[in-house]
């Protein structure tokens, strides 16, 4: 009887952890993050199917940023409310300078349930690198 008992409560106990991966897997999906490197991410630009989102400091922003860009400072205390005023179903390229700030943004985007999101991973500085056009 105890046996029986044991083997029910580790089959309840997998049962559950299987639940919580779907459960988990089912809120990844909602928000699709795809990265991308500066070339894929110029494609991406020049066929119009991105916002560009810059969300580096103003002042870094105005030294030289991606033509079209919208600059939104992941550092600024109204980041997330700036983020709730864009329309979620909108596709939007990511970056800030290095990769750093924007890998931290994605989850806010996710929270937020933005639907489409693409991440330049190297950030500003790689497109720098490759000698993209900055404005």
């Amino acid at each position: 009887m105890l046996m029986k008992k044991r083997i029910s409560l580790w089959q309840r106990l997998a049962q559950l952890v299987v639940a919580a991966g779907l459960v988990a897997r089912a809120a990844a999906a909602e928000t699709n993050v795809v990265n991308v490197s500066p070339a894929q991410a110029q494609k991406l630009i020049a066929e119009k199917q991105v916002v560009v989102l810059d969300l580096r400091t103003p002042e870094e922003f105005s030294a030289g940023h991606i033509a079209g860009a919208t600059n939104i400072n992941f550092r600024a205390a109204g980041f997330e409310q700036a983020l709730t005023g864009l329309d979620k179903n909108q596709s939007y390229l990511v970056h800030c300078a290095s990769g750093n700030r924007s890998t931290q943004a994605l989850p806010k985007f996710q929270q937020l349930e933005f639907k489409s999101l693409y991440h330049m991973n190297s950030g500003f500085k790689g497109w720098q690198k490759v000698k993209l056009p900055v404005q």
